[in-house]
């Protein structure tokens, strides 16, 4: 393990979901820019869609086969970690799920694992309607 991986294993998996959350969100309005004509507010409501709760626990559910064991360890210490935010608008096992993609995404990104991440963005994709 090298020195920055190391420092990113010291931070909290909440951490790595808060610059995960950014990041899937950034692909995710990319993607719709890029693949769609649609005006900002109808942007923001078909983006919704990707990127709530139930959305992201569905494609992790999906995307767990696919993962290497450090990559399922980063997810069960994120989807584990205590977080003091109850969920609005999605049952607490969809909210830890969601959470746990988060810091996988954010996990990633932070490691500079850019390959990688891609990939698995690129993945997300083919799961998103099976909700």
């Amino acid at each position: 393990m090298d020195e920055l991986e190391r420092r990113i294993n010291e931070l909290s998996p909440l951490t790595w979901a808060y610059i995960g959350d950014a990041v899937y969100e950034l692909y995710i309005r990319e993607n719709l820019v890029n693949q769609t004509r649609l005006k900002p507010h109808k942007l923001h409501l078909e983006s919704i869609k990707y990127v709530k709760a139930s959305a992201q626990a569905n494609i992790l559910k999906n995307l767990e086969e696919e993962l290497t064991e450090r990559e399922k360890e980063i997810v069960k210490r994120a989807r584990n970690t205590k977080n003091h935010h109850l969920p609005k608008n999605a049952e607490v096992e969809e909210y830890m799920y969601s959470t746990a993609f988060e810091g996988l995404i954010g996990y990633l990104y932070m490691t500079k694992q850019e390959e990688r991440l891609k990939e698995i963005l690129n993945n997300c994709m083919k799961y998103i309607g099976e909700y």
